[in-house]
């Protein structure tokens, strides 16, 4: 089996799963308990969330959540409760992830402005975060932006953004949503009052997410009910997932050059090809968006199925769906059409590489016209 839909969900590390057997066989008490059991279980808890600070490289608090989308809706919603009296404008992209376009929405239907900055085109050259803060103005509450886009890889230098927007408006909260990048791209890169974090993406296990919290942040929670957390997100801690998720986070390997050379392997074979569109500029190198043209994106994707090969047409959450986020990387409908997503992980060789490159090579013969 190749698998190349690391950005829809990885394989959990065997450390992981390992981590996750022996929290749920051996430590399974209630870290709210105050017995043994419970003391031994907060202390798990506590260690990851050092673990996990210590990765993001940030000084703040960090509060376990069911994924990246309680993540971010907590920090869309109780961002908005906490600072009700500091604006009524939020600044985002065109191309954010449906957990945080959604709630924007809901946003706008209660009587918020939303500015959606739209993406550089490909040789435009021009200060992407620069012109994402001048959006910013006296009346802005939030910005909230993804650090990797999950279908292109595009990159939004957030630490450079955090300075530009703090310069704009100092009193401006602003979030980022860090599933793609984290553990992926140096944390230099990452700046934030809010960030949301996935344990699954990151060969954790799914059902497992963060949202880290900057010192002298505040947020109302989403969620009301046994006051765990500091009382902003209530819920007996899982103790097994969380465990698994900051061995995940111990476990990732810098894979910087393995990914540059990957990538560079994977454009070079694709030239080779005819007909062929690359969609990722400014990306993340563990991501890359093709076209085949003239093989429709769900097509190919079968096609590649049936030799154990598997990509992705889109964003998994769109199942299968012509991307609109495409189309603001200015990729045409023809082109979205017949999409392609590979995404690396550790895991990932050129000899993967290669074979999915004779896949899609035997599959043009078959189906293109």
């Amino acid at each position: 089996m190749i698998y190349l839909d690391n950005s829809a969900t990885t394989r959990p590390f065997d450390s992981v799963i390992k981590a996750v057997s022996d929290n749920m066989a051996d430590n399974f008490g209630n870290a709210s308990s105050l017995h043994r059991m419970g003391v031994n279980a907060e202390k798990v808890l506590k260690e990851a969330k050092k673990t996990i600070l210590g990765k993001l490289g940030a000084d703040g608090d960090l509060y376990f959540t069911s994924g990246a989308t309680e993540s971010n809706n907590t920090a869309l919603s109780g961002i908005p409760k906490a600072y009700k009296h500091n604006g009524k404008r939020i600044v985002s992209t065109s191309f954010e992830h449906p957990s945080v376009e959604n709630p924007l929405k809901k946003l706008e239907e209660a009587g918020y402005e939303v500015v959606r900055v739209k993406p550089p085109k490909r040789d435009e050259p021009q200060d992407f975060e620069q012109r994402i803060a001048s959006a910013v103005n006296a009346d802005t509450l939030m910005v909230s932006v993804m650090w990797v886009n999950n279908e292109t890889g595009f990159i939004t230098d957030t630490a450079k953004l955090y300075a530009a927007v703090k310069r704009a408006n100092p009193k401006t909260i602003v979030h980022v949503d860090a599933v793609q990048g984290f553990c992926k791209l140096p944390s230099k890169m990452l700046k934030a009052d809010l960030i949301s974090l996935s344990a699954h993406k990151i060969h954790g296990v799914k059902g497992m997410g963060a949202l880290y919290c900057a010192k002298g942040v505040r947020f109302e929670p989403l969620l009301y009910g046994g006051g765990q957390q500091k009382n902003l997100r209530s819920g007996t801690e899982p103790i097994d997932l969380i465990a698994g998720f900051a061995e995940a986070v111990r476990s990732y390997p810098d894979c910087t050059e393995k990914y540059a050379a990957l990538n560079e392997r994977l454009v070079s074979k694709l030239s080779e090809l005819p007909d062929i569109g690359i969609n990722s500029y400014n990306n993340a190198k563990n991501i890359l968006n093709f076209s085949v043209r003239g093989v429709r994106s769900e097509i190919m994707l079968h096609f590649l199925e049936e030799r154990e090969i598997y990509v992705s047409s889109g964003s998994a959450c769109s199942k299968g769906k012509t991307s609109g986020v495409l189309a603001e990387f200015g990729v045409s409908d023809r082109d979205a059409d017949c999409a392609i997503r590979a995404s690396f992980s550790p895991f990932t060789s050129e000899i993967d590489i290669d074979a999915l490159i004779q896949g899609i090579e035997d599959g043009i013969k078959r189906f293109r016209r």
